[in-house]
């Protein structure tokens, strides 16, 4: 791995792939498997993108991005295997806690406390999203039979027409705030039906066992992501961030502050609203840049307070809790695989981070302990350690978990996520792949991408590059 300031001259590459997370690093593997030679620019001093994990001694990490993988048949499992990597459960054995305006109450199972009239409410709402899910293809959710009705209507305006109750409809808005760090009225009904596509299902969104936040990698993510990236070390290049990309004779000039990297192609894997940031001559086509300027990341951010031993375990609780009030809408048991630190993670996720970014750092934290502290008791409030990682003021992310599409954005824009402008090739876990938003999504995206660049030299698709069945009918 090279220092952009250290590397003299232009870098040479049969490929440019730019932006070293999942769907980057993915691509360039699968390039360099194919004979091509890559050049992986990454913005950042470190790679992983918006996995990002920290070491807490003792050979144990605690994450500050993305963690989950799901189910052990997902993609990013499936890949972890392959090269050594296993999981570990999250803890959640015990009870769960819900708080709002009327206290903390426990539960357990997979619904929530409440009425039982809100709960049925919620449950039949939540079945009719599960039905309606099953009509949308993942990879294309814009040939939908209803696609465009779906799209044109947010989440909140559904709610408000299929969920009776005020108990209900707060559970559908908790669901939608903490699983897409958005609110229900900015969101495209279609968009929440393609997501939960990629999660296995509504509910899953949301759900420990069974759903998609069982279980972690051991490692963390970014340990993940550094093994995957091994095998381009040489050809990777840190502190490289591109501002502009030319197109003319044949190459791709991708160029930023101290360097120049050409190539007959490019992967562009960062975020898609800050693809559009980069400068492009040619001009992108106006579709494609109108698409940069209307999806949108998520405002979420992460707060890890650090204990010496996971104190609710012996309260008989999970760790896991919602709340509708205060500035935290989800946490979960963080601890590593031995259990030692305890570590709550808490999830401001949505309005609420945005609310929460106008504090100092200092009002933020003492936001979030008093919160756990009502929810967990006088024990949350005394951590050795408080981390905060805001994903929003991320130079290089902007946002987290994931973007979201608003009304319309799918059914006007929807293929120009992923259709290639000239040499320029587009991935990233919000390029419209299986499990979107998710590093299974990122490195689904990255194949497509360095599939799309070997048919182009090759002038006929792969026969076996990971694609998935809609890919390979679509050329």
């Amino acid at each position: 791995m090279h220092d952009i300031e250290e590397h003299a001259g232009p870098i040479e590459a049969d490929v440019v792939v730019v932006g070293a997370g999942f769907a980057g690093i993915t691509a360039a593997r699968r390039l360099a498997e194919a004979g091509r030679t890559v050049a992986l620019l990454e913005a950042r001093s470190r790679l992983g993108g918006r996995a990002l994990s920290r070491p807490v001694g003792d050979g144990q990490v605690v994450e500050l991005g993305c963690e989950f993988h799901g189910q052990h048949d997902s993609v990013s499992a499936q890949v972890a295997r392959s090269v050594g990597i296993g999981s570990h459960k999250v803890h959640d054995t015990g009870l769960k806690l819900i708080g709002d305006a009327d206290g903390v109450r426990r539960w357990r199972g997979a619904i929530p406390k409440a009425s039982p009239v809100a709960l049925a409410d919620f449950g039949q709402a939540a079945l009719r999203l599960e039905r309606m899910r099953r009509e949308v293809p993942q990879e294309a959710p814009w040939e939908a039979p209803h696609a465009r009705r779906w799209d044109y209507e947010t989440m909140w305006s559904w709610t408000r027409r299929n969920v009776r109750t005020p108990g209900g409809r707060a559970l559908m808005r908790l669901v939608i705030e903490a699983g897409m760090a958005a609110s229900p009225a900015e969101v495209s009904l279609l968009h929440v039906l393609n997501y939960s596509n990629g999660t296995g299902g509504f509910r899953a969104t949301t759900t420990v066992t069974g759903g998609t936040l069982e279980n972690r990698f051991v490692g963390g993510a970014q340990g993940l992501a550094l093994r995957l990236a091994e095998t381009v070390a040489d050809q990777t290049y840190t502190g490289a961030v591109v501002r502009r990309i030319v197109q003319a004779d044949g190459h791709v000039r991708a160029s930023g502050p101290g360097f120049e990297a050409v190539g007959r192609r490019v992967v562009v894997a960062v975020p898609v609203p800050l693809a559009g940031r980069i400068e492009y001559d040619p001009a992108l086509p106006g579709h494609r840049d109108q698409l940069t300027q209307r999806l949108t990341l998520g405002s979420a951010i992460k707060f890890l307070t650090l204990y010496d031993e996971p104190f609710w375990r012996a309260e008989g609780l999970t760790g896991m809790a919602i709340s509708h009030t205060g500035p935290v809408r989800a946490v979960l048991d963080g601890c590593p695989p031995g259990g030692t630190p305890g570590v709550l993670t808490a999830f401001v996720t949505g309005p609420a981070a945005r609310r929460m970014l106008r504090l100092s750092g200092a009002d933020r934290r003492a936001a979030v302990l008093a919160e756990l502290v009502r929810l967990f008791g006088r024990r949350a409030g005394e951590p050795f350690d408080v981390i905060e990682q805001n994903w929003v003021a991320e130079p290089f992310t902007r946002g987290c978990y994931h973007a979201y599409a608003p009304p319309g954005l799918y059914t006007e824009f929807g293929p120009a996520l992923k259709r290639p402008v000239g040499r320029i090739h587009w991935a990233g876990a919000e390029t419209v792949p299986v499990e979107f938003g998710s590093m299974s999504g990122a490195i689904h995206s990255g194949r497509r991408a360095a599939a799309e660049v070997l048919a182009c030299d090759e002038g006929a698709a792969p026969a076996d590059l990971g694609l998935g069945p809609a890919e390979r009918q679509g050329r």
